[in-house]
């Protein structure tokens, strides 16, 4: 359900008494909707992959076994050729948006233009401001400077960089990759409307036929300054953290449910959609999704009826609160996310070079230092194991625990560095570093999430005693602030979408659109243009193995622990089915049924 790469994981809504109980039910996440394009690097966030994954069709989705299902519904996806790698990606005859247009090979032109960035301007050089927007993107315009701001900036079609060819009939696209790229069968999607961006960007455009025919050409012939207009309307025209937009262009879908009511910090619902012909069709008519930070909250809001399914942040007290609720069915998985934390090597602070006037060796030293602080034992026997006794620590950043190729992975990384807290070893490479301490950290994290706040609070204390200052950055808006270099580390968690080897290779390699650290190292950029042309499995761990161990010697950072993934849902709504890979329960929604 995307580019195959890593996702970051008040008032009510209306009543369910307000609906028909036959034909509507209410559900819980655990953090707001704020942007239709989930493919952006500012929208990149689970949250809105749940309602994209709702709201629009896909080639192909994952099951609850992370087995990856065709829905030939929507489409096909057929090799054409092994070398060069060639992939003709076809919409079937029939599928429309809800506005009536067809679907075709215009809006997945306008996935590959987006998303390979094959068409950015290098002379771009996009600012960004607290929360990652770009603030000098009428400047870009006015220079007809193209600019993607993709999740998947480096990795996937980035790989296809020649302007794909469209099918007589329209409705295919074959795209020609430059080397092997073994995410070829996920790589491609439509969830952008074509004549829509096209519409928004030149307001003469009325007429979606022309509209989209005039992104085509503008991708065919390179026009720089008709794709820089489109470039900045992608980039933030789908953003809606306030109320639903007056204009319904921006929540067009293709999918089963259509967006109609968002209310800012509290809901957004949807209701099936008329025009959708596919084989997901739900049983259930309307579907209201409540935004509710507050683990607790949420286990209340399930047990007074107020929402029929929650996936609550696991804590003790959320275990003991759910036994007691009668008439509920839970479901206790290890979830595909992963909690880690990250150094900034960009922003003149402690861990980046520039502020020791370029002496690498001098930043590398700092870092290794802070590492070997981060109590990642204490943080999983006082916050995991008391959901999960066999919970370990992960030492991957790429393989979870109990995954085929783990074992091996941490065998060879050189992770084991970091396995224990070295507060005399950390103030020997201060030392030698010859830096003075106290080194000032800003340290961010979620300050709405109670096991954040404690992995906070336990680094902070752990860190003071080698001879750092730990200074809070708390922000319950960090996922909008990532790689904006206002904070030196930060904890969060990455959240697996798939089981493509290369899904992390936004996040590593050196202006990837998931690069939030600065992280930038040759070697590791050769590894993963290597591994995403391997087809061979064990050589593409090899591979992997390789660049992780470049990683870990290079202080990027520390992987904390899988999270235990707890879902709850009322007895009165059948087929709940929870799924390791985002978008967890929300994989078959189609099947679920009420009582």
């Amino acid at each position: 359900m995307g580019a195959g790469a890593l996702v970051l994981s008040g008032c009510s809504a209306p009543k369910s008494s307000e609906l028909s109980k036959s034909t509507s039910v209410t559900v819980m996440w655990n953090q707001p909707f704020y942007s239709y394009n989930h493919n952006s690097s500012t929208g990149n966030n689970v949250t809105n992959a749940n309602i994209n994954y709702m709201t629009n069709s896909w080639f192909n989705y994952y099951d609850n076994k992370s087995k990856l299902i065709n829905d030939p519904s929507f489409g096909t996806i057929k090799k054409v050729s092994d070398d060069p790698l060639t992939v003709k990606y076809t919409i079937k005859k029939g599928v429309t948006w809800s506005d009536g247009t067809p679907v075709n090979a215009a809006d997945i032109m306008l996935a590959w233009v987006a998303q390979s960035g094959a068409l950015n301007d290098a002379n771009a050089k996009p600012k960004t401001d607290d929360n990652g927007n770009i603030t000098n993107q009428d400047q870009l315009v006015s220079q007809n400077l193209v600019y993607f701001n993709a999740a998947a900036l480096g990795s996937g079609l980035a790989n296809a960089p020649a302007v794909p060819t469209i099918s007589d009939d329209g409705q295919s696209l074959t795209v020609v990759y430059k080397t092997p790229d073994v995410g070829w069968e996920i790589n491609m999607t439509s969830d952008l409307p074509a004549h829509a961006i096209m519409e928004e960007t030149d307001p003469s455009l009325t007429d979606a036929t022309k509209a989209k025919d005039a992104l085509v050409k503008a991708v065919q012939t390179d026009d720089k300054a008709v794709l820089a207009k489109v470039a900045a309307k992608w980039n933030t025209a789908f953003d809606m953290s306030a109320n639903l937009p007056t204009d319904k262009k921006l929540y067009l879908s293709d999918g089963p449910y259509v967006i109609n009511g968002l209310k800012k910090d509290q809901y957004i619902t949807m209701t099936q959609n008329p025009k959708y012909t596919g084989d997901h069709k739900p049983s259930i008519k309307n579907v209201t999704v409540r935004f509710i930070p507050d683990a607790l909250a949420s286990v209340q809001a399930l047990q007074n009826g107020e929402v029929s399914i929650i996936q609550p942040q696991s804590t003790q007290d959320v275990l003991k609160a759910l036994k007691k609720i009668k008439n509920v069915k839970t479901s206790n998985i290890g979830a595909s996310t992963y909690e880690h934390v990250d150094l900034t090597t960009n922003n003149k602070g402690p861990f980046d070079p520039a502020a020791y006037g370029g002496d690498a060796a001098k930043a590398k030293l700092v870092r290794q230092a802070f590492l070997l602080t981060v109590p990642r034992q204490q943080i999983l026997d006082q916050l995991i194991k008391p959901l999960n006794p066999n919970a370990v620590l992960d030492d991957s950043q790429t393989q979870l625990p109990g995954t085929p190729d783990y074992d091996a992975m941490i065998k060879a990384n050189d992770s084991s560095q970091y396995d224990k807290v070295d507060i005399a070893k950390a103030k020997t490479l201060l030392a030698q570093a010859g830096v003075k301490t106290p080194v000032d950290v800003k340290f961010m994290y979620d300050n709405t999430n109670p096991r954040r706040v404690n992995e906070f609070a336990l680094t902070q204390a752990s860190a003071k005693l080698a001879g750092f200052n730990v200074v809070d950055k708390g922000n319950k808006d960090w996922s909008s602030l990532l790689g904006n270099k206002s904070y030196d580390a930060i904890v969060f968690a990455w959240q697996n979408t798939g089981t493509n080897v290369t899904q992390a290779q936004a996040t590593f390699q050196g202006g990837g659109g998931n690069n939030f650290t600065g992280y930038d190292n040759a070697q590791v950029n050769d590894l993963w243009k290597q591994i995403a042309g391997e087809l061979d499995p064990s050589k593409q761990q090899d591979l992997l193995r390789q660049m992780e161990k470049i990683v870990y010697n290079d202080a990027y950072g520390v992987t904390l622990y899988q999270f235990p993934q707890i879902t709850a849902w009322s007895s009165k709504i059948e087929n709940v089915s929870d799924a390791p890979l985002s978008p967890t329960y929300y994989w078959n929604f189609w099947e679920w049924k009420t009582k």
